[in-house]
């Protein structure tokens, strides 16, 4: 079968950051006394091969010792978590992605500048959930249904998104924030380029093949949203973490293949799918 890949795929900066601040502090910290409050990015075969080099990855912050350091995850923390930690001398990794921490800025700036936040993305998504806690009360959104319910009337807000979301839907969600009354609109961009990349390549390779093939992890967001916006396309697509997930009636009928991965995605799951892909022959 012919094999195409996503123009981009795979690792982005933030994850190899976060996988080589891991790393080095295993590295550090052959004692034992390292733990990370919660996965270190959103990839299982990532997440396994830390934890058997040692990294806890479950970690609660009221449960972790005196002397252990203590890993931020990339997709952050809220600020009570710094606060408690140092409160507890415990020391930090912070392998928080960049745009991540620039998300948190810039919404506590806006509350500082007086805007009622306003945040587009999942309310349970782990970088939200850290960022909206830079600001008091901040309002998550991420259904034109729900904006009646939950935007002030002629409030002054301020409107930023999750770092993984698509730009047509965080465009659509901010025209309808604009559609309803409010006295000032102050929108900055927080989408991650480089997921925004990836997702262009995607749309991009539908156009070309049979069959899209998006790999990542299953609680990945920006995987997902790879995949939905694949389906989007019309494109017969598959969201599966490794070429093990794989079945022959995936590709019946097909004589090109796509191939793309989330920023979560190590470049060897992708190599290894794309190579007995290849070597696979599809029923008619």
């Amino acid at each position: 079968m012919q094999v195409k890949l996503a123009r981009k795929r795979g690792f982005c900066f933030g994850v190899e950051d976060a996988i080589e601040l891991a790393e080095r502090a295993l590295d550090d910290h052959r004692d034992g006394k390292l733990i990370a409050l919660g996965p270190v990015i959103h990839n299982r075969q990532v997440v396994e091969r830390l934890e058997t080099a040692g990294l806890n990855q479950s970690g609660q912050l009221d449960q972790v010792s005196d002397g252990t350091t203590v890993l931020i995850r990339s997709h952050g923390a809220p600020p009570e978590t710094f606060v408690e930690a140092e409160t507890k001398q415990l020391p930090l990794v912070d392998a928080t992605c960049v745009l991540v921490k620039r998300a948190q800025n810039i919404v506590r700036q806006l509350h500082e500048e007086g805007y009622q936040v306003v945040m587009i993305g999942d309310a349970e998504h782990p970088e939200v959930k850290g960022v909206i806690g830079y600001a008091p009360k901040v309002i998550v959104v991420d259904r034109e249904e729900d904006l009646d319910a939950v935007l002030p009337r002629r409030g002054k807000l301020g409107v930023v998104a999750q770092t993984t979301h698509a730009p047509e839907h965080v465009g659509q969600m901010i025209g309808a924030i604009a559609s309803r009354p409010f006295r000032e609109l102050k929108v900055v961009n927080t989408l991650c380029l480089e997921v925004v990349r990836r997702q262009e390549a995607a749309v991009e390779l539908c156009s070309e093949v049979d069959v899209m093939f998006v790999l990542g992890g299953l609680h990945s967001a920006n995987t997902r949203e790879l995949a939905r916006l694949c389906k989007e396309e019309g494109m017969r697509t598959f969201h599966l973490e490794t070429w093990e997930q794989f079945e022959p009636g995936m590709a019946a009928g097909c004589t090109v293949a796509g191939v793309t991965a989330g920023a979560s995605t190590p470049d060897d799951i992708i190599q290894e799918f794309a190579k007995n892909l290849e070597a696979f022959t599809p029923s008619p």
